[in-house]
């Protein structure tokens, strides 16, 4: 009776009894494809129409729904499926499905996730619409729903390895950071691995990390630098990214585990100095904090290329954020005099990235027309760059020449940080195009790659793909925020070019130029070379962390009881002057004690006014390269402002290096100065 009574309306009406399902094409064609092929399994009883743009032209929403109207009068709409992917160019057929049945929307991301659209949760639909994952389209803040639960999580558990032996010569620092440094997956991997291994040489370093599933592999290089590692499980974030006052970035690693890990290892073993890396970690509150970029300034660029509430919020809480902890910091760490100079602080120093130019050297190229990208996805400018180079700047090459071709390294699981990003399912493919994940060593795309490109539109901080691909003789085009705080020079070491017809026209200009290719090449070269290689960064990086340290060196005048300790020491250093001990209490005479040894000593006296000659300074060798001489020659220097001199032996390189590192210069030299053996002396001089 029912079915007939059923039959009976609709016949009235002038309808088929049989609801139907109406897919739209409003995103990507083979996404809709996709979604066509799942609607029809999930209702197969069901008769199924297939909607698309090309119907329509360059009609408006109202035209369209006038037209879907008329065409599906005589049937009854039971269910409405379409895609949500963002594209502008689909939206009057979006809108007019919606007007259609507005309560029977089945709808689809770019990743095929699906949601019915529905008056009864407003909230989760539109978020959904706004392009959230349908696994965070319910969360809602803790504070408006405290009873919610999914709840962020916070693991406690915290592995400890031992790496090499601590040293009682070597003073002990913490190193903090949200990713593990092994792989080099990334230019943050690559940086704080190398300084590791530079700071390796003067301290015991103990390393605490996010762990992220770190292989037996991937600890080992890590270990040999450090006395110990200390994993601490990653929380799980599970809180809108709009709701909080401090960035989302931030609460991401909020850890009680790492908190208390950091407090216990600062305790047990006596740790002097606390370095935290990245921004996000400063509620860690260390000694001294390593922004690997400014990240407001990054916030300020995608809200002024994109701007709306959204990015006007990310802005301002980062804004906030940054400026709070870069003032409770006693150091803080930029990449680039550019970023120092956005933080205006007077406790910003500057460390720039760098380049093993022992392992990234020139190779010679090889004919063609190879172009290269390095930048993991994980980082999402890169994928802002990658877009913006294969939408806007490709299909110009592609006219110009069918033989150019493109390699991608994109880093671990291109794909998630894609979908993550995006929104879209997959990256769309391009026969010219080869994207590859994470390669454990890049210099074999460099040697086959004819040019590097950095099309980076949104970007703070330095980017360490130029200086590799500078290191290996390779000619780099790049968008002026790509090569941003380098001290690059266009034409020079380097081509620029920010819109998409110039940066091709450069591509272009250069691969068939081949002489002006290995001129900008040989210019990139040069100027790593003099101002980018990790040994001299390091010794950078060293020098900073004695400063928030304190001195484990006292300086003192020597009295009559020190005299056999001062014969002891100038006796283990023949290279020095050799006098009688006692005599030197006649001058100016000061003692270096460490740990309360007397480990080292200096004698100057007044030659003129605001004039001093330094006539002797000697380390014991169980103490040398633990600063014991530069404690001694800086307690000098400003005892007594003025000119220094003082004379070294002309094979004495190592001294010499130490007093040029401090400011003397070379003025002059005494023959025979020295006996036993006779040598040379050189004069240098200083002016405090």
């Amino acid at each position: 009776m029912k079915a007939v009574l059923k039959k009976l309306i609709f016949k009235l009406l002038g309808k088929d009894p049989e609801a139907i399902v109406v897919t739209f094409t409003t995103g990507d064609p083979e996404l809709a494809k996709r979604m066509f092929a799942e609607f029809q399994t999930l209702v197969p009883d069901r008769r199924h129409f297939l909607v698309e743009p090309g119907e329509f032209g360059a009609k408006s929403t109202q035209q369209i729904y006038r037209q879907l109207r008329k065409r599906f009068r005589p049937y009854r709409i039971g269910q409405i499926a379409i895609l949500l992917d963002r594209d502008p160019r689909y939206t009057a057929l979006r809108r007019a499905a919606l007007l259609c049945a507005p309560s029977k929307i089945l709808a689809y991301n770019a990743r095929l996730e699906r949601y019915h659209l529905t008056v009864t949760a407003p909230i989760a639909s539109l978020l959904f619409i706004r392009g959230v994952t349908i696994d965070r389209v319910f969360l809602r803040p803790i504070w408006l729903v405290p009873w919610k639960k999914d709840r962020s999580v916070y693991p406690p558990k915290v592995q400890e390895i031992e790496g090499r032996p601590l040293s009682p010569r070597r003073r002990r620092i913490a190193v903090v950071s949200p990713y593990y440094p092994f792989p080099l997956a990334h230019g943050g991997a690559v940086r704080i691995f190398n300084l590791l291994r530079e700071m390796a040489s003067e301290f015991d370093i103990f390393l605490l990390v996010f762990s992220d599933g770190e292989t037996a592999a991937d600890l080992h290089p890590v270990l040999d630098l450090c006395a110990r590692v200390v994993l601490v499980g990653k929380p799980r974030y599970r809180e809108p990214r709009w709701s909080t006052l401090a960035p989302p970035e931030v609460r991401e690693f909020q850890s009680p585990a790492m908190l208390r890990s950091l407090g216990r290892i600062r305790a047990e073993y006596k740790i002097e100095a606390v370095q935290v890396e990245y921004t996000m970690l400063a509620p860690l509150a260390g000694d001294i904090l390593v922004e690997h970029d400014v990240t407001f300034a990054l916030y300020r660029q995608i809200r002024d290329r994109a701007p709306g509430i959204a990015q006007r919020w990310d802005y301002w809480r980062w804004k906030r954020f940054e400026a709070k902890w870069i003032r409770r910091y006693r150091k803080v760490v930029v990449m680039s005099e550019e970023d120092r100079a956005l933080l205006a602080r007077p406790n910003v120093a500057v460390i720039p990235n760098g380049v093993d130019l022992d392992r990234f050297v020139p190779e010679i190229e090889r004919p063609g027309q190879r172009l290269l990208f390095i930048g993991a996805f994980r980082h999402f400018p890169n994928i802002v760059a990658y877009r913006f180079f294969v939408d806007r700047v490709w299909p110009i090459l592609r006219k110009k020449s069918s033989g150019i071709t493109l390699t991608v390294v994109a880093g671990p699981e291109p794909l998630l940080y894609w979908r993550a990003y995006t929104g879209l399912e997959s990256i769309p493919p391009d026969p010219g195009v080869r994207l590859l994940g994470f390669v454990a060593d890049v210099r074999p795309l460099y040697v086959e790659a004819n040019l590097a490109i950095v099309p980076t539109l949104e970007s703070a901080g330095t980017n360490l793909k130029v200086l590799e691909a500078m290191a290996m003789d390779r000619a780099v085009v790049s968008t002026t925020t790509g090569c941003a705080g380098l001290d690059l020079q266009h034409g020079a070491n380097v081509w620029i070019a920010d819109q998409p017809v110039d940066f091709a026209s450069a591509i272009d200009t250069l691969l068939r130029e081949g002489d002006l290719r290995r001129r900008v090449a040989a210019g990139g070269r040069v100027h790593v070379e003099r101002n980018f290689g990790w040994s001299q960064i390091g010794a950078r990086q060293r020098a900073l962390l004695r400063t928030v340290m304190p001195s484990r060196v006292h300086i003192r005048p020597a009295t009559e009881n020190d005299v056999p300790e001062i014969t002891a020491i100038q006796q283990t250093a023949p290279e020095s002057s050799q006098w009688l001990s006692r005599d030197y209490l006649t001058f100016d005479c000061q003692v270096a004690l460490f740990d309360r040894r007397i480990t080292g000593f200096l004698v100057s006296r007044a030659v003129a006014d605001r004039e001093r000659e330094i006539l002797n300074i000697a380390v014991h060798p169980d103490f040398r390269r633990l600063h014991v001489a530069t404690e001694l020659l800086r307690a000098e220097l400003s005892r007594y402002p003025g000119v220094h001199f003082l004379e070294v032996r002309a094979s004495n390189a190592a001294a010499q290096h130490l007093y040029e590192g401090l400011g003397f210069q070379a003025v002059g030299e005494r023959p025979a100065y020295y006996d036993n053996p006779p040598e040379t002396g050189i004069v240098m001089r200083i002016l405090s």
